[in-house]
């Protein structure tokens, strides 16, 4: 009885052991599942009171969002601007987007593909637009010359040009009417060939052509656009001309009259005649741009720079021009260029420093002053120096207004400033050599080289295009880059300009080009400029580094230099 009572109890013991172990399993199993999923819970909780029937409405809330969400983001990594219809429950709305995205893919080839291909770093061809005498051909030399000197290749193509190789002689207006078939197809070849001079141009490398034509048509420009974008893969800007100023047309006409190659065999009435019933042909052909009529880029200038407008202007070849475009001025200038006046580093063969005046240097300034004031009494003059003192002591006699810009002071020559050039070859030999070699880009350690000048003067020459009658009295590096600026000349050109002491220089304005005029004032001085020799090698002599050195007083105590002239 004993051993069946012990039995009996271990029997029991294991049944509670189990219902135990199998409450404590419930209970961890239904916690969980309502920890995981609070949104099944508060269902449960209130429904609790409704039919059987809504659980299956519950879950299927739960899995059509799921099924949403993962349409939604594969439709957003083909189209973000699908958004909205992607939103739309069901299965119509997935086919619209499809549909859609295929529609607007279709589109997208087709208009923006061809754009999109074009770096901004292709060629750019700049195409002309306007009638005659409205500046074009000003503005294209004028931008010419200002990208060639901030370092993209410009080149000019003008239509007219190629116009004259077919003709002999110019003959009469009659070329230009509309139903002139021949004069018509001698122009439009004449068209062709100068673009494709152009493209030859940026196919060697160049950055930018400018295509001085006119341009006239849509359909000109539609076929011109369409060459540039589809065929050769460059970017093509369109710059319209619009003149409305009569005085300002006025100019431009006179100056066609008097340069134009057209009418050097007329007279002046058989010229003013021509050109008068030239310019009514272009106006019966004329179509203006119209952004909503053409896709193409442009800009838009009225009255040479007065007002400039744009239209699909991208780029930073276009925004750097635009710039300029923005801030040009068309008015008849003259400008005045000189070098201070000798300086006692002149005479000893010296570079660089901050000497001050020679006597000649002193004498060479009331000459300077008697020469500027005469034509100061008749219009208002200005005087631009540089901070050295030999600039300022130049112009100190000079009534007009002064301004001293740091941007106009001699190129800084570093270790080597106040040395003369056989300093130079005795302590650095190796340093002038490589200054003979290239010396526009040379650049003397701890100094300067011309191309840092030309970058430093680059608003300078900005301010200096809109400017009229004003003296520059600066160093002969500076003016270098100057005149090289306005004359047009090649980079490499400019450290061999001759830019005599004691001589003014003056820049008067016709069209787009200078006339330079050299005048040279009755006081004596040393010569500066040095010609490259033939034997640049690291390993020359002596003499022949020295071989075009010009001839100085470097025997003689610089204080000499500065006593009075009666004491000389």
């Amino acid at each position: 009885m004993a051993l069946l009572c012990i039995r009996g109890d271990w029997y029991l013991y294991f049944w509670l052991i189990y219902c135990k172990v199998y409450s404590a399993i419930i209970w961890f199993v239904g916690n969980h599942c309502r920890g995981s999923d609070k949104a099944r819970s508060v269902i449960s909780g209130s429904v609790g009171n409704q039919s059987p029937s809504g659980l299956p409405r519950v879950r299927t809330r739960r899995r059509k969002p799921q099924q949403h969400k993962v349409k939604h983001i594969v439709a957003l990594v083909r189209r973000p601007s699908l958004r909205r219809i992607v939103m739309a429950p069901g299965a119509a709305a997935h086919a619209m987007m499809e549909d859609k995205a295929k529609t607007l893919n279709g589109a997208l080839a087709n208009v923006s593909m061809r754009t999109r291909r074009i770096s901004q770093f292709a060629p750019l061809l700049i195409a002309l637009v306007g009638l005659p005498a409205r500046g074009k051909s000003q503005l294209a030399h004028r931008l010419s010359r200002h990208l060639n000197w901030n370092g993209e290749s410009t080149k000019v193509f003008d239509c007219s040009e190629y116009r004259r190789k077919h003709m002999a002689l110019y003959g009469t207006h009659d070329i230009f009417r509309a139903d002139n078939q021949q004069g018509s197809a001698i122009r439009r070849q004449s068209a062709r060939e100068a673009v494709q001079d152009a493209v030859l141009w940026l196919k060697d490398g160049n950055s930018v052509a400018i295509f001085d034509g006119t341009n006239i048509t849509r359909e000109q420009r539609r076929e011109l656009n369409e060459y540039c974008l589809s065929d050769m893969g460059f970017r093509i800007l369109f710059i319209e001309c619009v003149c409305e100023d009569q005085e300002l047309l006025e100019r431009n006409i006179i100056e066609i009259l008097h340069y134009s190659a057209d009418y050097k065999a007329m007279s002046e009435e058989q010229a003013v005649d021509d050109l008068r019933k030239k310019l009514e042909h272009y106006m019966r052909q004329y179509e203006p741009i119209d952004g909503n009529l053409e896709g193409v880029s442009f800009v838009r200038v009225e009255n040479m720079g007065e007002t400039v407008t744009a239209h699909k202007v991208a780029g930073q070849k276009e925004s750097g021009i635009l710039g300029y475009l923005s801030g040009m001025r068309a008015f008849p200038q003259t400008i005045y260029f000189t070098r201070h006046g000798e300086s006692e580093y002149n005479v000893l063969g010296r570079i660089g420093g901050d000497a001050n005046l020679s006597p000649r240097g002193q004498r060479y300034a009331i000459a300077l002053a008697e020469h500027i004031n005469s034509k100061a009494s008749c219009e208002p003059m200005a005087v631009w120096t540089s901070e050295m003192r030999r600039t300022k002591q130049t112009a100190s006699d000079i009534m007009a207004p002064k301004r001293a810009l740091r941007a106009l002071n001699e190129l800084d020559a570093g270790i080597c400033e106040g040395l003369t050039y056989e300093e130079m070859q005795e302590r650095f030999p190796q340093e002038f050599a490589w200054r003979d070699q290239d010396k526009l880009r040379y650049r003397y350690p701890w100094g300067e080289s011309y191309i840092d000048i030309m970058t430093r003067l680059r608003p300078v020459l900005s301010a200096l295009e809109d400017e009229h009658n004003v003296v520059v009295v600066g160093h002969q590096a500076v003016l270098r880059c100057m005149l090289g600026y306005f004359l047009d000349a090649k980079l490499d050109e400019l450290p061999y300009m001759t830019v005599p002491l004691h001589t003014i220089v003056k820049l008067t304005s016709y069209g787009y080009k200078y006339k330079v005029e050299m005048v040279k004032l009755p006081v004596e001085c040393v010569d500066t400029h040095r010609k490259q020799p033939k034997n640049c090698s690291i390993t020359r002599t002596t003499a022949d580094a020295l071989v075009t050195v010009p001839s100085h007083y470097d025997t003689l105590p610089s204080n000499l230099w500065q006593s009075s002239e009666a004491q000389l």
